[in-house]
């Protein structure tokens, strides 16, 4: 599975962008796909993730209320919108996807990485 992501910017603080990812290749009944980030200088953290086909969400604390994700099934991609951005929330965001129906937090349970796209918030 091929993972392309795109929607990274610059913004202010108390902006919205929206991050995209569609995902190629074989596909599968069950899976899971979802955004990390990384700051610098912070290890790989989860933002958020849905599940194929149920569409089961999970958020991470920091970004409940602000981020929502979504999912277009005849596209076999999923969408990041992030309202009231904060300078916290400058990382790079990385669209991932794993086999099965559960969420994971951990980095190390996806095995599908896309290749990044940058937000940058400033205060």
């Amino acid at each position: 599975v091929q993972l392309q992501a795109s929607g990274g910017g610059l913004v202010q603080a108390g902006d919205s962008l929206r991050l995209s990812c569609s995902a190629s290749g074989r596909t599968y009944s069950s899976y899971v796909m979802g955004w990390f980030r990384q700051a610098p200088g912070k290890e790989r953290e989860f933002v958020a993730a849905i599940t194929w086909p149920d569409g089961g969400i999970y958020y991470t604390d920091s970004v409940k209320g602000r981020f929502t994700i979504s999912r277009d099934n005849a596209k076999n991609s999923v969408f990041l919108q992030m309202n009231s951005l904060k300078p916290e929330d400058t990382a790079v965001y990385y669209c991932v996807v794993r086999l099965g129906a559960t969420i994971y937090v951990r980095s190390e349970e996806y095995g599908n990485w896309g290749q990044g796209t940058l937000v940058t918030v400033s205060s």
